[in-house]
């Protein structure tokens, strides 16, 4: 997968206002909204407004500002959804990125998911 951004894809057509979302939070460079597959009791996806790819392309590219504003969107995400640590158990926070990865939208999306004991992230290798 390279950077080449395909704006047709799923949240591309939900930051048009195409597709419906349970939206969490909007700032004016971040969208936050829920997993309509949760995997765990919390469940929200965060991604930028910008045409981003995988983390490592909007690192790379993005603005100071929409950089910014990405991380402390998520900061707000986890304080809302009552897992951040100053008042909640904890979360795992997922950017999955290219075929490895398993990505499976080519937008940057971040899982923030908690709620319950979440088990190891992966086996240990075998």
């Amino acid at each position: 997968m390279s950077y080449a951004y395909d704006p047709t894809n799923i949240f591309a057509r939900i930051l048009r206002g195409e597709i419906p979302n349970k939206t969490v939070l909007e700032t004016p460079y971040s969208l936050a909204f829920e997993d309509i597959r949760p995997q765990a009791p919390v469940h929200v996806l965060v991604i930028p407004k910008g045409p981003y790819v995988s983390y490592d392309h909007f690192a790379r590219e993005a603005s100071e500002a929409e950089i910014v504003d990405f991380t402390r969107a998520i900061g707000e995400v986890c304080k809302r959804a009552g897992v951040a640590l100053d008042g909640g158990n904890g979360f795992r926070a997922v950017a999955n990125a290219g075929m490895d990865g398993v990505q499976e939208v080519p937008h940057l999306h971040v899982h923030i998911m908690g709620g319950r004991d979440l088990g190891r992230m992966l086996q240990p290798a075998g």
